[in-house]
């Protein structure tokens, strides 16, 4: 016979109750007997006896009649055959089953068979991972748990022999990798099953609807198979003594009628769809069934815009479990949950809940764990949340709370773990204090980062003695790191990264913290002074201390170290040589950073990696030599910046024992000479190589067209030569492309704008490329930064680049581009998977690299290039940089350039532009940089007070008048017809032609007129000398007529 608990919490009441059912014989075809044990001494409740007593009766009850392998009983012969059977057709690379063999004859004595004692005949197969679920962890045990977890998976395909075992009541199969096969229908048939798991073990397809036929079933567990679907619910409403059914991250987006059906299980006590795609706006039915139910999980299905499915499920008052994350509720907390008084764990995480935390949910004095994070919640949390005297488990982190943190906090003694992290709290270092309450000594998690506390760390606080997890970062903590802190003898994870701490660590503040794993401290202007001699007690795992102050000698503690697997020692003042035994350690690395230090030497061949993902940055150094070969296992490699030397032939071209993986490759900066070798096929994984500011030569060899995921190609500022190669056009994700600097020639290519559809940024400034600009360029939707300045393009520009829509939209929606995988907050800086482009602006070159997203800049200046400018350029509105100087265009400055709104950088200077200057012009108020001179440009220079801001110079060269230029205008706004002396220099400040030309005509008026005026004899004369004078020419003038 056997018993099973009916509930799995059947301690209700002070009663245990268990169900006896003799073996072979279905609920249909036997009368249930329930027996209800009471075993509660005179006088004592059950809080006041030990439930292990209880608990190790019931053990002694089913150890008597089941056994694994102390019976005296044999198995049954047709079932061991069909055990060996089951067994061939499985694939067991850990060798779990090598007891299923034909020495061992009784099949009671293998590993996870359960015989029955009295018949023997085998009632359960026990044959999950012993691992669990297969969670990959960077950790030093996480990486051994999770190799381990993989080889005992089991797999190949399930026998129908299985049905030989008619009085299986037991199946389970979880956590292994059965490789997306279906679920054999014939499970289906195994009528006497009371708890099948299948959940995490790699089945797919349609899950098969005859599983309701297995009408005993209490335990239906199809979790965590993400292959699995179903089309409806319908197979499910016959199992009316189902207790447990899990079926998350199953495809269920067709099954409408989930609740419909699972409202009608009146034995259901835990539902756990997570994930499913399920309809959460289904029609609700008319009453709740399901009254027992004690768990509910739908998280991750969205969306569930009404709050109607959460007041039908108020009235559900014995529901403990709720778990509704990531289901897109927004506005306010669902008042619904007002009445479920009974929760003990409400999980409401990632969804877009607003406004304030209602007062109501601080009367829960029941509840255990309350998850709130990743909301907008807004407004303060309250003192009331001291009434939570059962509170475990507080998660109120990525919100917008604001305000202090409540001192009740210390009234918690049975709080464990608090997050508030990334909030807007602005308290003061004294919070700390109120941790120091009734719970010091079972506080273990505590996370506060970047909740802008400030102030000095408490020196008390080594008294929170069970913390294991502490996370102080992105904070204003100021002062010096306590002592204390090397008390805290349980700690594993410290995080006091990005605050203003200062002074000095020694080992006293590691003296006991022997299980520390984790420690990052970095952006911290602390000095740490380690004895020669000290042995830490700890064995790291993470050693992020970026900017601390360590030179100048390189740290040798560090070898005793021998489960490190992140190191960031940026920016930490080290001049000094890598020791050799370094290198051998960082063969177990996934993330080395030494960038930004004074190092030096020869870098040996980076020995084999162990982990699949290994970065290494080690980048503004003076490292020398030829560069190191590369295990085939690093992903992210930087060594730009330092003084490397020689060819690339024998870095990229050496052989290894797997393919490479490599997606980052910075040699950037360095001396590197010769020609970039063919052999890229053997790098299929790149996404980024920058080989810019070296000493390369020879042409771009055509096997980079097999790197079909590359995205960022920078060979900037080499000796590069020839035409681009054709085979870059395979290269279809390519964002950026910066070949600048080089002699490359040829025309610019058509198939660019053919096959790059992608590009964000094309840079061939300063090389030799001649010809016309193609138009299909213009198909470059996406691209932001086009820069073909200083090379021989002649022809004109073609009309259609006004299609660049990324340029014509004013704002951008996009954020910086990041090709590094994210490893934690000891990797958010000091490496260089950040994208860059340099773009010649205002008269400068400028690196962008965070803010690149942002950048909108053409610039066509210095070639050959004739015509008119285009009006469509006008349309690209959200250009900050148009330079078309240095060409041979003509015709006038279009006028609508007033449209260009964000335009901060204009440049026409030294064209054959005519006309006026645009009135629109002057409404450009981000406008800080404009050329215009050497044109033949005319009129009045638009008033307004950006345009009259800038230096005459700007204007030079041209028949302009008007502030700022000194020539003023005529009143009729007709400019003068004579030349704008402006070109020959700066013009005097007085004009010494019209003033001669004054002086000349006073001098000679005076000379004349002044004796006639003052001189009596001198007039007399003259008037007799014009008397004569005029009688002689009328006497003349008579005769003549």
């Amino acid at each position: 016979m056997a018993f099973y608990l009916r509930q799995s919490d059947a301690f209700e009441n002070n009663k245990v109750t268990l169900e006896y059912i003799p073996q072979g014989c279905s609920m249909n075809m036997f009368t249930r007997a329930a027996v209800v044990l009471e075993y509660i001494p005179q006088g004592c409740s059950m809080n006041m006896f030990t439930r292990a007593a209880v608990v190790l009766f019931l053990v002694y009850l089913i150890t008597t009649t089941t056994t694994n392998g102390n019976s005296s009983m044999l198995c049954l012969e047709n079932e061991r055959q069909a055990l060996l059977r089951f067994k061939n057709d499985l694939t067991d690379y850990s060798g779990r089953l090598s007891s299923w063999n034909v020495v061992h004859n009784d099949c009671c004595y293998w590993a996870g068979v359960v015989c029955h004692s009295f018949n023997g005949h085998v009632v359960e197969l026990h044959l999950q991972n012993p691992y669990g679920y297969c969670t990959f962890s960077i950790s030093y045990a996480g990486r051994e748990t999770y190799m381990a977890c993989e080889k005992n998976n089991l797999g190949g395909k399930i026998n129908p022999s299985l049905l030989n075992l008619e009085q299986l009541s037991y199946l389970d199969l979880s956590h292994n990798d059965f490789g997306g096969i279906q679920i054999p229908s014939f499970i289906s048939s195994l009528r006497t099953l009371r708890y099948l798991n299948l959940s995490d073990a790699g089945f797919g397809g349609l899950m098969p609807p005859g599983l309701g036929n297995l009408s005993d079933l209490r335990t239906l567990d199809l979790g965590r198979s993400y292959l699995l679907r179903a089309e409806n619910f319908r197979w499910l409403s016959d199992l009316f003594f189902l207790q447990h059914l899990d079926l998350s991250l199953a495809n269920l987006s067709q099954a409408s009628d989930w609740l419909q059906v699972t409202n009608m299980l009146p034995s259901l006590v835990d539902l756990r769809l997570s994930g499913c795609s399920l309809d959460l706006s289904v029609s609700l039915p008319n009453m709740v069934n399901f009254t027992r139910l004690a768990a509910l999980d739908i998280s991750y299905n969205r969306p569930l815009r009404s709050p109607l499915l959460i007041n039908w499920l108020s009235s559900l008052t014995g529901l403990r479990f709720l778990n509704l994350g990531d289901c897109g509720i927004s506005g306010p907390i669902p008042s619904g949950l007002e009445n479920m008084t009974s929760l003990t764990h409400v999980d409401l995480s990632s969804n877009n809940l607003s406004s304030g935390i209602p007062h109501w949910l601080y009367r829960f004095r029941g509840l255990n764990s309350l998850d709130l994070r990743d909301n907008q919640l807004r407004g303060s949390i309250s003192d009331d949340i001291g009434n939570m005297t059962s509170i475990i488990s507080i998660d109120m982190s990525l919100n917008e709370l604001e305000g202090r943190i409540p001192r009740s906090i210390k009234k918690l003694c049975s709080l464990e773990a608090i997050s508030l992290e990334y909030n807007r709290l602005g308290d003061t270092s004294d919070v700390l204090q109120i941790f120091f309450g009734c719970g010091v000594h079972s506080l273990r998690a505590l996370n506060l980062a970047n909740c802008s506390i400030s102030g000095p760390l408490p020196k008390s606080l080594g008294r929170l003695s069970s913390l294991e997890s502490l996370n102080l970062g992105f904070n204003q903590f100021n002062g010096t790191l306590p002592e204390s802190i090397g008390q805290l003898s349980k700690l594993d994870q410290l995080s006091i990264y990005s605050n203003t701490l200062e002074g000095v660590v020694s080992d006293v503040h590691f003296a006991n913290l022997s299980n520390l794993r984790y420690f990052s401290g970095a952006d911290n202007p602390l000095v740490l002074q380690v004895s020669p001699k000290c042995s830490p007690p700890f064995q790291l795992e993470v050693l992020a201390l970026r900017s601390w102050h360590w030179g100048p000698t390189f740290p040798n503690w560090l070898q005793a170290q021998q489960r490190l697997i992140v190191i960031d020692l940026s920016s930490t003042g080290i001049s000094d040589s890598v020791p050799t035994w370094f290198w051998n350690l960082s063969s177990q690395l996934i993330y080395l950073n030494l960038s930004h230090n004074q190092l030096h030497g020869v870098i040996p061949s980076i020995p084999k990696v162990k982990l699949t993902y290994a970065m290494m940055y080690l980048s503004h150094n003076r490292f020398s030599g030829s560069l190191p070969r590369l295990s085939a296992n690093v992903a992210e490699l930087d060594l730009s910046n330092n003084w490397f030397t020689g060819g690339l032939s024998h870095f990229l071209c050496g052989s290894t024992d797997k393919p490479n993986q490599l997606q980052i490759l910075h040699l950037g900066d360095n001396l590197l000479s010769g020609d970039i070798p063919d052999c890229w096929m053997n790098w299929p994984s790149l996404i980024y190589v920058a080989l810019g500011n070296n000493n390369l030569k020879g042409n771009i060899p055509s096997s980079m067209g097999y790197l079909s995921d590359l995205r960022s190609l920078h060979l900037r500022n080499n000796s590069l030569n020839g035409e681009v190669p054709m085979a870059l056009q395979k290269c279809m994700k390519l964002v950026i492309i910066d070949v600048s600097e080089n002699e490359f020639c040829g025309s610019v290519t058509s198939w660019m704008g053919k096959g790059l559809l992608n590009l964000i940024s094309l840079d061939l400034r300063s090389n030799k490329f001649s010809g016309q600009i193609p138009s299909d360029i213009c198909h470059l939707h996406s691209l932001q930064i086009l820069d073909l300045a200083n090379n021989n393009l002649s022809g004109e520009i073609p009309r259609c680049m006004g299609n660049f829509t990324a340029m014509a939209t004013e704002m951008s929606n996009g954020d910086e581009i990041l090709y590094s995988v994210e490893v934690g907050d000891w990797g958010s800086y000091g490496r260089s998977p950040f994208e860059d482009a340099y773009v010649v602006t205002k008269g400068s070159e400028l690196q962008y690299v965070a803010t690149l997203f942002l950048v909108k800049s053409m610039d066509l200046s210095s070639n050959n290039l004739s015509g008119e400018i285009p009006k469509e350029l006008t349309s690209l509105v959200g250009l900050r940089s148009l330079n078309l100087s240095g060409n041979r265009l003509t015709g006038m400055i279009p006028k609508k350039i007033g449209d260009m709104k964000f335009l901060e950088s204009l440049d026409f200077s030294r064209n054959q532009l005519s006309g006026e200057i645009p009135s629109s012009i002057s409404i450009l108020t981000f406008l800080s940089c404009l050329n215009l001179s050497f044109n033949n440009l005319s009129g009045r220079i638009p008033s307004g007070t950006q345009i009259q801001g800038f230096n005459a110079s700007c204007f030079i060269g041209n028949k302009l008048c008007g502030t700022p230029v000194s020539k003023n205008c005529t009143v009729n706004g007709v400019t003068p017809d004579n030349q704008n002396e402006e070109s020959k220099g700066d013009r005097p400040e007085v004009d010494w032609f019209y003033l001669c030309m004054a002086l000349g005509f006073a001098v000679g008026f005076w000379a004349v007129c002044g004796p006639l005026l003052f001189i009596q004899s001198w007039r007399h004369a003259y008037f007799h000398f014009l008397e004569i004078t005029c009688c002689r020419l009328c006497i003349a003038f008579g005769i003549r007529r």
